[in-house]
Parts: C-alpha cells; structure tokens; sequence
C-alpha cells in the first residue's frame, strides 16, 4: 500500500509513457519496455493521445461510411472500428461495472462478479443503451456533415482518455491487487489531471466550442461515476477505467448534440 502513495510518475519519460499507453489501451503492436507504476502514471496522462489516435481513425472510417450510407451507418461505424482498435476493453468494463453495481453485494462480493467471464443482464442493458446513445448522437452530427461527425469521434475519443488521469488520481486507491488497475491507481497528481483536461478542452474548443464544452461535460460525469465506483468497491479497477472512459465519451457525444 505504501507504494501506491510514491511519486509513482518520476522517472518515466513521455516514450516510456506513450509505449504504455498505445501498448495497453490499443491493438497496436507497439512494445511496452516498462511495466511499472512509473510508466503506468505517465501513461493515464498522456492517454488522450491514445484517444486522439483511436477516434481519428475511427471517425475517418465513419465519415467515409456516412459519406455513402448515410449518417446511421456513419455512426455504427464509428463504435464499431473504436471497439476493434481496443478490442472492446473499454466496452468491457462498462459492462462488468454495470453488473457490480448492479449486484446490491457487499464489495469484495461485487468484485467477484466483475472478474467474472460472463455478462449479467445489468451489464448487457448498459452496454446497449451505451452504444445506443453514442450511435445515435454520432449519426446526429453526421447527419450535419460527414466533417461534423469525424470531429465529434475524434473529440469523445480523446475526452474519454482524459478521464483516465482522474480515476488515477493519487487520492484514489486500487480496489484490490493485481491487474492494470494495480498498476497505474494512486499514481497522478491532480494538478496533472487538471492540466491534461484544460489542455484537451481547449484544443476541442478551438476548432469548435462547443466541442470543448462537451469535453469538460463528459470529464464531469466520469467523475460522477468514479466517485460512485469508490464508494462502493473501495477503488479502481481496470474494469472501473474502461467504464469511465466509454462514460465520458458518451456524455461528450450526447453533450456535443446538445449544445
């Protein structure tokens, strides 16, 4: 437990960083030189980089689809190439989440059920109403323009990640040892949170702002989620994080229909 509470971040470069994240949170072969709570800080910090990459291909794909098939189509395609770039890890956690949570159990017995191989009916009811919304809101704006709707993939990709750094926050312990959220729990700085979501908002803003917006909207519920998840299992977990990112990127899809 005293490890988690290190300054866990030190010593590890934007490479070490960077080959973590892409490493972990995507498909792409990329090889990972260091497994440690160094790297793993870096790494949630510097997540929305990830996200940048995974919604700008995915949005790319779904303004193609949109531009032939229409905006429906645009949408799917956009979930779709998302989930294969992560395989799905994302998608995972928001329903394994959904179960705990759903559970009513005492913490060590949600847990449980969350490592479990098999998805419950809270789980698979989230998870459709999830990729609902977010196909919905992404035909929406690819109803606009097939540009429109590349810019809000990009942009709820690159939102989700960010939440990332706030469910590592120094403050916010491992619910339990082993796996990815051992790894990387209690290890950011919250003035490093705030920056890389200042950072991401504003970029979003400055090519719309209301895509800014729709970024701190998505941050915003990630943390209404992440406090709920605390409270209730005792931490993070790796499920815990992929649920706030597929969170974030939702309420930001939704928010930037919105606005």
């Amino acid at each position: 437990m005293g490890e988690q509470h290190a300054r866990p971040e030190d010593g590890a470069g934007p490479g070490a960083g960077l080959r973590f994240a892409f490493g972990t949170l995507t498909v792409l072969r990329v090889r990972v030189h260091r497994w440690d709570r160094a790297a793993g800080g870096a790494a949630m910090v510097l997540a929305p980089l990830v996200g940048l990459v995974v919604g700008a291909l995915a949005g790319a794909a779904g303004a193609l689809v949109a531009w032939r098939g229409g905006g429906l189509l645009g949408g799917v395609a956009v979930v779709a190439v998302g989930a294969l770039l992560t395989r799905g890890l994302h998608l995972d956690g928001v329903a394994d989440v959904a179960d705990g949570l759903g559970s009513g159990k005492p913490a060590g017995d949600a847990l449980r059920i969350m490592k479990q191989s098999d998805i419950g009916p809270f789980g698979v009811l989230t998870l459709v109403l999830l990729m609902l919304a977010q196909v919905a809101a992404l035909a929406g704006e690819f109803g606009v323009s097939p540009g429109r709707g590349a810019l809000a993939a990009a942009v709820a990709a690159t939102a989700g990640r960010a939440a990332l750094a706030w469910g590592c926050l120094r403050s916010v312990p491992a619910a339990r040892p082993g796996g990815l959220g051992a790894v990387v729990a209690a290890t950011v700085r919250p003035r490093a949170a705030v920056a890389v979501t200042l950072l991401v908002a504003g970029a979003a803003a400055a090519v719309r702002w209301q895509a800014g917006v729709a970024v701190l909207v998505g941050v915003l519920a990630a943390g209404v989620l992440l406090r709920r998840c605390v409270r209730r299992f005792g931490g993070v977990t790796g499920d815990v994080l992929g649920a706030l990112v597929e969170t974030a990127a939702t309420a930001a899809l939704v928010a930037a229909v919105l606005l």
